[in-house]
């Protein structure tokens, strides 16, 4: 049983060690977006190339995250963790070096990995080294510091890039790395599940992998050659295709189909995937909209971002309370429609608009929204399924935001009418983010409905997810307890 008490020094260190590399993963997803119309500049790239830079690093991160969280259960949660640090803060190196577009969109596929590896595996280490009497606490700090770090971390992005360069938002992962390393090694217990047995399922793993990649791919070459964009949209659909038939014909699959035969489970993961779409592309386009358009610094342009990160920091578990009492449904529905509204008053944010008057009240309704929404989801998955399957159930939901997101980062161009050389032209973009913005809202208002229509309130007793306090914007949290039993 695991014993660490959070007051002695060596927890202290593993709560250190936790929240450093958890940063690097959650730094990295919020503070890229800022940077992309200077890399752009730099780099001589084109949108296609900037949607890449965002998601060559979140196909690897989706399609590879639940096979991260079987390996550390089975070679040990502190290897593979250091692993995938180590991983990371390399492809964060090559990023900041990359000579051309090309190496950047290569450095940032390999990046997911790393982020695969480390990202489930933070929450672990918490779960499988502290003594149960102080584990809740100590998942507590590790959400509140995590989300601490979301909301510095465009603030800092936006520094960086106005200051030393676009380039040290990447190089910044390697001094971190290099203090979370050597502190983890020395005073994070190891930990594995003795259990873990059989076969991994790394061919569903590639198949996931391989099909957002082929349809990420499609999506984004639509607009410059029609017959290639459809020979990769299909290709990517049939290994979808196949990645189903691999995973119900195996023992033991990374992803049980037999999950989604709970009405409940399935209805959560399509609200998931309509209100994670909406929130990828919103904060892709929305940081060029306010640098290209507005005329925002990098620095200016994070730093208008922050509101939605600061209330989901302070206002979520009491929004988690609130869905405990009145049932999963009113918030799962209002939450998305709140959103909507909020991008919807973002079409205000044009040339010479006022942050106060324009910018601010839209943020303010979108991260309400996002309070309304987030813990009950999270919730709900978990609800959803037995509790053996817990960790499982949030890793697929985690996973499915991320695919989502990535989804919407393709196509969102491409719906909106963007050109390659959109974001050099502020009045092309402007017109298009304002399409954009539509699109993004009609997606969330259908998972409003979808709520609406099919949620329904747990059963009494249902478990709830230990991390409440979340500032992350790009995916829901990830449950605490160790991803097991069919994963490996």
């Amino acid at each position: 049983m695991p014993d660490v008490r959070l007051a002695s020094p060596q927890g202290k260190w593993i709560l250190l060690t936790t929240v450093l590399g958890s940063s690097m993963a959650l730094l990295d997803s919020t503070v890229v977006n800022v940077a992309l119309p200077r890399i752009g500049r730099d780099l001589d790239a084109d949108l296609a190339a900037l949607q890449w830079t965002v998601n060559a690093y979140m196909v690897t991160l989706a399609g590879l995250i639940l096979l991260g969280g079987a390996l550390g259960d089975r070679f040990g949660r502190r290897k593979v963790f250091v692993v995938g640090v180590v991983w990371f803060a390399v492809a964060s190196l090559l990023c900041g070096i990359a000579p051309n577009a090309e190496v950047l969109i290569a450095a940032r596929a390999l990046q997911g990995v790393g982020g695969a590896l480390l990202t489930p595996g933070s929450l672990a280490l918490i779960q499988a080294s502290f003594h149960p009497d102080d584990r809740g606490r100590a998942v507590g700090l590790w959400s509140g510091f995590g989300g601490i770090g979301a909301a510095v971390g465009p603030f800092v992005g936006g520094w960086l890039v106005d200051g030393p360069g676009w380039r040290w938002v990447f190089l910044l992962n390697v001094p971190l790395a290099a203090l979370c390393v050597p502190v983890a090694l020395r005073h994070v217990p190891e930990s594995g599940d003795g259990r873990a047995h059989g076969r991994f399922d790394v061919l569903g793993a590639v198949l996931g992998a391989v099909a957002l990649a082929l349809v990420t791919y499609g999506l984004i070459a639509a607009g410059e050659d029609g017959a290639v964009a459809v020979i990769s949209a299909a290709a990517g659909v049939a290994a979808a295709v196949a990645f189903v038939v691999v995973e119900r014909r195996r023992a033991e699959p990374m992803m049980p189909l037999e999950l989604f035969a709970s009405r409940q489970f399935t209805a959560v993961n399509l609200v998931t995937l309509c209100v994670y779409a909406a929130l990828g592309g919103f904060f892709f386009l929305a940081a060029l909209q306010l640098q290209v358009v507005v005329g925002y610094s990098a620095l200016a342009a994070g730093t208008a971002l922050l509101p939605t990160t600061v209330l989901m920091l302070l206002l979520s578990a009491r929004s988690g309370e609130l869905a405990d009492r009145v049932g999963p449904r009113l918030p799962l529905t209002v939450g998305p429609l709140l959103c909507a509204a909020g991008m919807l008053l973002m079409l205000r944010v044009g040339p010479g608009a006022s942050y106060p008057a324009d910018v601010l009240p839209a943020l303010l309704v979108l991260g309400l929204g996002m309070v309304t929404l987030v813990a009950p989801l999270t919730a709900t998955v978990l609800g959803s399924v037995d509790v053996a399957r817990a960790g499982l159930a949030s890793g697929i939901n985690n996973a499915a935001a991320r695919a989502a997101g990535l989804v919407a980062v393709a196509a969102l161009p491409l719906l909106a009418g963007m050109g390659e050389e959109a974001y050099r032209e502020p009045a092309a973009f402007d017109t298009a983010f304002g399409r954009a913005m539509v699109w993004c809202a009609g997606a969330l208002v259908v998972g409003a409905v979808v709520a609406a229509a099919v949620v329904r309130r747990p059963p009494p007793g249902c478990k709830r997810p230990e991390c409440l306090r979340h500032g992350g914007v790009t995916a829901p949290p990830l449950e605490g307890e160790p991803v097991r039993k069919r994963l490996s």
